[in-house]
């Protein structure tokens, strides 16, 4: 009986024979060749015009914010239930996190605190889309319209999420995507930065190839300090196959929650990824979240997890819990209570009925065990 990994990529022929003609041919005047398209076919996919390959998620928001104007002094708001990558740019550029409450279901920004949160120095809020999961959009674009703020969207973990039609990461003033290794779809490393913001758009192409203006005369000459978070041809081969699969990429996503849904709902006490009536959830990371009655806690599922030879990812500890953030003191008890009895259950591609049945096994042996009289 093999272990069972949390995730891993789906990668195959279509993908060898790209980046082997990028290996092969990619260089000289074909040296942007695989990023261009990359560019076109994933802002095709995500219905925008604009499209900017990254090296990163990370260096996405970095240089979205700063063509925002993001800088010393200034707020963005963002939920405290979130991976770092999420608010370390914001201090890259001098400004402060503020961390508000996540919603009980969703597991995102709670829209009420974002309001409440919202001050002089606030520049603009970062919509965070859990695990697949959606933000409110409704409820924080209309925030944002009343305030003057512009809404990002860190859709890092949402390729293949949908808000009432629309692609999430599309809604915002800009959204980033994150490609790694463990994500629905993937370059290794790598990300994407996509908006329908024509000026929007130019500012963070010039910041993204050290502040060089494109089409200048000068030849090696930036008109202002700028990035080097550019992606490269080989990681875009990969990604061209990969937007090409995106359809079987999202589908096989979504069959494997079914599966664990339909095997875990006659469970009692438990609750997973929502999917609101008005949108689609891409579902990239399958989360159970357990009533505290049952008391399930993290340390047990991670030792039941183990001893049935299965990786154990944990749920994402608040942003305010961090030694580098502990001088914030929000008042997040829903973002604190998540991670103390909840986890992420393994999703890739490949995975077997057999191998979804070991991990069911395990919940339905700890939720059975828990509430037996």
């Amino acid at each position: 009986m093999s272990r069972i990994h949390y995730t891993k990529p789906s990668v195959g022929e279509l993908e060898a024979r790209y980046v082997l003609d990028a290996v092969q041919n990619g260089w000289g005047e074909r040296c942007y060749e695989y990023i261009t398209r990359f560019e076109k076919n994933f802002a095709q996919h995500m219905g925008v015009p604009y499209a900017i390959a990254t090296s990163s998620c990370t260096g996405a928001l970095h240089m979205g914010m700063a063509a925002l104007g993001i800088g010393a002094g200034d707020e963005v708001i963002l939920a405290d239930t979130n991976w770092i990558a999420s608010a370390a740019p914001i201090t890259y550029l001098g400004a402060t996190p503020v961390f508000v409450d996540v919603l009980p279901d969703s597991w995102c920004l709670d829209p009420e605190q974002v309001r409440r949160a919202i001050t002089p120095r606030t520049k603009a809020i970062l919509a965070v889309h859990l695990y697949g999961n959606l933000c409110d959009m409704d409820a924080l674009l209309a925030i944002g319209r009343e305030f003057g703020l512009p809404v990002i969207e860190d859709a890092a973990e949402a390729v293949g999420s949908q808000w009432r039609g629309q692609a999430a990461g599309s809604l915002g003033a800009f959204g980033a995507f994150s490609f790694h290794g463990t994500k629905t779809m993937t370059t290794g490393e790598g990300g994407m930065f996509v908006t329908s913001d024509k000026a929007l758009y130019d500012r963070v192409l010039t910041l993204s190839n050290h502040g060089r203006v494109a089409g200048s005369s000068k030849q090696f000459w930036p008109d202002f300090l700028g990035f080097k978070y550019k992606m490269s041809n080989l990681q875009a081969a990969v990604g061209v196959a990969q937007v090409e699969r995106i359809g079987e990429l999202i589908d096989r996503k979504r069959a494997i929650f079914k599966h664990y849904a339909e095997a875990l709902e006659a469970l009692p006490g438990l609750s997973m990824n929502p999917e609101p009536v008005h949108a689609r959830n891409g579902y990239w990371m399958p989360t159970v979240v357990f009533d505290r009655e049952l008391g399930i806690t993290r340390d047990l599922l991670i030792a039941a997890f183990q001893a049935a030879d299965i990786d154990a990812r944990v749920f994402f500890w608040p942003l305010s819990s961090l030694p580098m953030f502990s001088d914030m003191v929000p008042e997040s008890p829903v973002a604190h209570s998540l991670p103390e009895r909840a986890i992420n259950l393994p999703s890739y591609h490949d995975m077997t009925d057999d191998d979804q049945r070991r991990v069911i096994e395990v919940l339905r042996t700890l939720v059975l065990k828990g509430t037996r009289p």
